[in-house]
């Protein structure tokens, strides 16, 4: 009897707290804020990419970053598969180097969500810089502090659905 339960609260599907999450970084990636604070945006969209790329290997992979990618590119206006690129790029790298690490603690998970949004602001600026867009230095660094702090309320929020 407790075997039976145990396996049935196991079997907890996340695709609707996938979905939720999504669409409410999707609401707080376009929101609305001043010039001198949305400088300072964490990057929602790629913080929970990663956190269920991490933590629910089996329902999202590679094309659930892409799709969030695409996704992002329209949502913020940016050229069309930018963000999709990073976030492959992340989930591919990330996946790779934790295949035979199947316990990731918070701290594996925070200094991993560090390394990924400082390889997508990396990435994101040679692609613009590339592309002859106007890129400062200066404007990148707040989005990666601002993200590393945010992560924690991310993944308390989500922990639950954490395999």
């Amino acid at each position: 009897m407790l075997l039976a339960k145990l396996r049935s609260e196991n079997k907890r599907d996340p695709l609707i707290a996938i979905i939720i999450s999504v669409i409410i970084c999707s609401v707080l990636l376009v929101y609305p804020l001043s010039y001198a604070v949305s400088g300072a945006r964490p990057l929602f969209m790629l913080l929970v990419m990663l956190f269920w790329i991490m933590c629910q290997p089996t329902w999202c992979g590679i094309w659930f970053a892409f799709a969030t990618g695409i996704f992002t590119d329209l949502l913020v206006d940016a050229p069309l598969g930018m963000n999709a690129l990073t976030f492959v790029v992340i989930t591919f790298v990330s996946r790779f180097l934790t295949r035979e690490r199947r316990i990731l603690t918070f701290a594996n998970l925070w200094v991993i969500s560090f390394l990924a949004v400082l390889a997508h602001l990396l990435m994101t600026g040679m692609a613009q810089i590339m592309g002859g867009m106007q890129f400062s230095i200066a404007r990148h660094w707040q989005p990666l502090l601002s993200s590393v702090l945010f992560f924690p309320v991310i993944y308390f929020f989500l922990r639950k659905w954490r395999i």
